[in-house]
């Protein structure tokens, strides 16, 4: 964040990555809406985009014309112009954006504002890194990667938008480094501790099956393990046969939010009603978890609704 005047400040990110789908155009404007998370994560709103591209040069310039194009939909969706770019030659196609965005000083959310007694918020369900890694070897059905991609595909901006309404204590996007790791980078800068039940997380369709029963394992997924597996306990009795580390620890695209409302009651309820409550509105259970402190016991479970957005 770079504060320009009393009421506005920049805020400005960057994110690119290989293809996750094989169509172009769908991983342009997946890319593109990862790329535009991190400044819905922060309460900002974006105002333009730079394109950054790496593409191979003896490859048809009609693939590189279709992840533009996927990328300027996305961008068009978000209400912002792309007003430049740049690109290089390289032998892998990566793609993603700079964006920029305002935010007013003091609204800013970070993800160290985390209190004893909040309620976190899934604005999507988690296992797109577990089906987009099985689809690549024809093990994920029509169906779930569908879903994934649907998923993907879906703005932070509405769930943005209700946060503004009713201001989070701390907030985070969920991708590559996982559920795990970006609530384990929430909690340590929180110095907070948080309880977990797998069962409630809402998963993409069948994510558990691809993750746990078929031990289909997204390459940076045992990144993510050795990076945070210190900082976990895995209760007994929490999961049938498998850990859950496989959803829980593989990386997502799309950019979830993890929004942490302060721990009354009515907070989280009147964000979920905003949520609910917009044009663009969310379906499927979402979850929300009691926060404690080292000296204080754990305070609450509670569970509320919604992350992906309805297609309909």
């Amino acid at each position: 964040m770079y504060q320009l005047t009393k009421n506005l400040a920049l805020v400005q990110t960057v994110d690119f990555f290989p293809p996750i789908v094989d169509d172009p155009f769908t991983y342009g404007a997946i890319a593109a809406a990862n790329s535009l998370s991190d400044v819905y994560a922060m309460g900002g709103r974006p105002i333009t985009a730079l394109n950054i591209v790496a593409f191979p040069a003896d490859k048809p310039k009609a693939i590189l014309k279709e992840i533009l194009r996927g990328g300027a939909m996305k961008a068009k969706e978000a209400g912002i112009p792309i007003v430049g770019g740049h690109t290089i030659d390289d032998a892998e196609p990566k793609y993603g954006m700079a964006v920029t965005g305002l935010v007013r000083p003091g609204k800013q959310w970070t993800n160290a504002g985390a209190r004893p007694g909040d309620v976190l918020i899934l604005t999507k369900a988690i296992g797109t890194g577990i089906i987009t890694t099985a689809a690549k070897g024809g093990k994920a059905s029509e169906a779930a990667l569908k879903a994934a991609i649907a998923s993907m595909l879906a703005l932070n901006k509405a769930a943005s938008e209700a946060g503004i309404e009713v201001p989070p204590n701390a907030c985070t996007d969920i991708t590559g480094f996982s559920l795990l790791g970006h609530l384990h980078g929430m909690l340590n800068a929180s110095k907070a501790c948080a309880v977990l039940s797998m069962s409630q997380v809402p998963l993409l369709q069948d994510a558990w099956e691809l993750g746990a029963g078929r031990e289909i394992s997204p390459g940076g997924m045992g990144r993510n393990k050795s990076y945070y597996d210190h900082a976990v306990t895995w209760k007994p009795g929490l999961y049938s046969t498998h850990p859950p580390s496989q959803a829980s620890m593989s990386p997502c695209k799309g950019g979830f939010q993890l929004p942490q409302l302060r721990g009354e009651a009515w907070g989280g309820e009147l964000l979920v009603a905003h949520l609910c409550g917009h044009e663009r509105a969310f379906s499927q259970p979402g979850f929300g978890l009691g926060l404690h402190s080292e000296s204080q016991k754990q305070l609450f479970l509670v569970f509320f609704f919604p992350p992906v957005r309805s297609q309909g």
